[in-house]
C-alpha cells in the first residue's frame, strides 16, 4: 500500500526515458537548476503556492520550465493545458517548447516528451 500514484508515474518516466535513449539521470524539479543544466540564465515568471515558472530564451530556442511542490500539481497542471501542445516532462516539472527546442532539452536535463491533444482542434473528415 505504500506507494503513491505520483512515485509511480515518475518511476515510469524514467524508465520510458531510459528506453527512449535520454539522459539516465532526470534533473531535480527545481527551475534555476533546470535552467542551469539547459545553459539559460532564467527569469522567473510567477512564484506560488502550486508552481514556479521561469523563462528562458537561448540559441536553442524559447521556453518555460515550469515545477511543482508535488506530483499532483504536474498532473493538474498537464490536465488543464486546454491548448494541447508538446512538452518535456519530469518528475514535479515541465518544459513548455517548440517540439524541436524539447529535444536538445531532453538530452541536457532527461524527462519524456508528452504531446498533448487540443481538445477544440477538429479534425477533417
Amino acid at each position: 500500500m505504500g506507494c503513491d500514484a505520483g512515485g509511480e508515474e515518475a518511476a515510469a518516466e524514467r524508465k520510458a526515458s531510459k528506453k527512449a535513449g535520454a539522459v539516465e539521470v532526470v534533473a531535480p524539479a527545481d527551475v534555476e537548476v533546470l535552467a542551469n543544466l539547459t545553459g539559460c540564465k532564467v527569469t522567473i515568471r510567477i512564484e506560488a503556492r502550486e508552481l514556479r515558472e521561469g523563462a528562458c530564451h537561448t540559441e536553442t530556442g524559447d521556453y518555460l520550465i515550469t515545477t511543482f511542490p508535488e506530483e499532483r500539481y504536474k498532473l493538474t497542471w498537464l490536465d488543464s493545458a486546454a491548448y494541447g501542445g508538446t512538452f518535456l516532462v519530469g518528475p514535479r516539472w515541465a518544459i513548455s517548447a517548440q517540439p524541436e527546442v524539447l529535444e536538445p532539452l531532453r538530452a541536457k536535463v532527461g524527462g519524456t516528451v508528452r504531446r498533448l491533444r487540443d481538445p477544440n482542434a477538429t479534425t477533417g473528415s
